[in-house]
């Protein structure tokens, strides 16, 4: 019997631990043919909203918004030293980051085979079922302090405290690519992927 045909693209979460390379793999990706969104970014752009500028300040006052413009840098030092301070800031951003990718997903062009979108912690927020497979980007515990130091992220320990370690998220994964080499070899391995990861979704959608 005939398999139903697709109505839709496969949609992949894409993650992994700091510095493994999950930009550069969403970009690559980009290239390949795919659509791509990044969570990171979309949090970018809603700091920049004046309603939810106006939501922090009425939190942290001035000093964390200055202008109405709300200062990234002040933000983190409160949220990353106060787990209660983050979660109310999650609680903030999380469902409007939701509806926007779900707008996102709802307005993919015809004929899009393949939609990535980059989730930091997909698996810590339970969002595995959102997709139709997980792709966790990975690269050595040495390999990704060096990159972190060098673009000033800082210490992994302290970052990934509030993460699930780089094997839990492997073992995890619908899929894995290492990430230890060049950037060509990363998009020449993901290349090999592209047909998994094409044919990933379910014709009945989800």
């Amino acid at each position: 019997m005939q398999a139903p045909p697709k109505t839709r693209p496969a949609v992949i979460g894409l993650t992994g631990a700091i510095a493994a390379g999950k930009s550069s793999a969403l970009g690559a990706l980009e290239r390949l043919g795919a659509r791509t969104l990044s969570s990171d970014e979309t949090v970018h752009e809603l700091l920049t909203d004046p309603e939810v500028a106006a939501i922090l300040h009425e939190r942290w006052g001035e000093g964390a918004v200055p202008d109405g413009e709300v200062d990234r840098g002040r933000i983190g030092s409160i949220v990353f030293s106060d787990p209660a301070e983050l979660a109310w800031l999650e609680g903030v951003l999380h469902p409007r980051v939701g509806e926007r990718t779900k707008r996102w997903r709802s307005e993919l062009p015809a004929g899009t085979e393949l939609a990535v979108v980059e989730v930091p912690l997909l698996f810590e927020a339970g969002l595995e079922s959102s997709f139709d497979a997980t792709l966790v980007i990975a690269a050595s515990d040495e390999l990704r302090a060096e990159r972190a130091g060098a673009r000033g992220t800082g210490e992994l320990a302290g970052r990934e405290a509030r993460q699930l370690g780089q094997a839990a998220k492997l073992e995890r994964a619908s899929f894995v690519v290492r990430n230890d080499g060049t950037p060509d070899e990363l998009e020449a391995a993901l290349g090999e992927l592209w047909p998994l990861l094409r044919e990933a979704s379910s014709s009945d959608g989800r």
